[in-house]
């Protein structure tokens, strides 16, 4: 007896929904290329969050002691990640309303190696260099380098959830969950960080 095509579609997904259900107790190898664009994205959207800046010292409510950076721009150096961007800082006294003491503003580039660290992004090795010097300047380069090297941190577990866990139709059979997410290693390329990692994929 033939059966009808609806019925051998049906048997299709059940084979496919068993053949997942049984992977998804296995965590898999893979690579992720995240090219510099998407990651500049990602760091505005954890880390240059006040009005497109990133305040290293103080916030916007301190006129007098303040640092922060803006306008990011990443690329590569020589298998290290780049990030060029514009720095403004006051180390200064509110003296009847007026601010005196040390404060500037300038272009700088940070270079890095950039590793994994409790799942995320981090950068060691860092270098931070800029186009013009001062002794309020070599004062932050040296402050930013030690800040960075301890503070920075991307996440991208959120960022694979959602790539892994995007909207299925209504038709769907199942949905598949990221249950397990473990970032091994990153590697620098001309245009793009490749993240390696494994995953776990629940299917229900």
């Amino acid at each position: 007896m033939i059966q009808p095509k609806h019925e051998i579609r049906m048997m299709r997904r059940l084979a496919l929904f068993l053949l997942l259900s049984v992977l998804s107790t296995r965590c898999f190898a893979a690579e992720l290329e995240l090219k510099f664009a998407a990651l500049e994205r990602i760091v505005a959207a954890q880390l240059f969050t006040q009005d497109g800046r990133h305040y290293v010292r103080g916030d916007k409510s301190n006129r007098c002691q303040f640092a922060y950076l803006e306008t990011p721009r990443i690329d590569s150096d020589q298998g290290r990640l780049r990030v060029t961007a514009r720095f403004s800082g006051r180390s200064a006294l509110d003296v009847l309303n007026r601010c005196i003491g040390l404060g500037d503003s300038f272009d700088l580039t940070l270079s890095a190696t950039p590793v994994v660290k409790n799942g995320a992004i981090a950068l060691k090795d860092v270098n931070v260099s800029t186009p013009r010097d001062s002794y309020y300047i070599r004062r932050v380069r040296a402050a930013l380098a030690r800040s960075v090297a301890r503070d920075f941190k991307v996440e991208v577990r959120d960022q694979a959830k959602k790539l892994f866990e995007a909207d299925a139709p209504p038709s769907a059979l199942y949905k598949q969950e990221l249950a397990a997410f473990d970032l091994g290693e990153i590697r620098v390329t001309p245009d793009s960080l490749i993240l390696v990692f494994d995953f776990r994929l629940v299917v229900k």
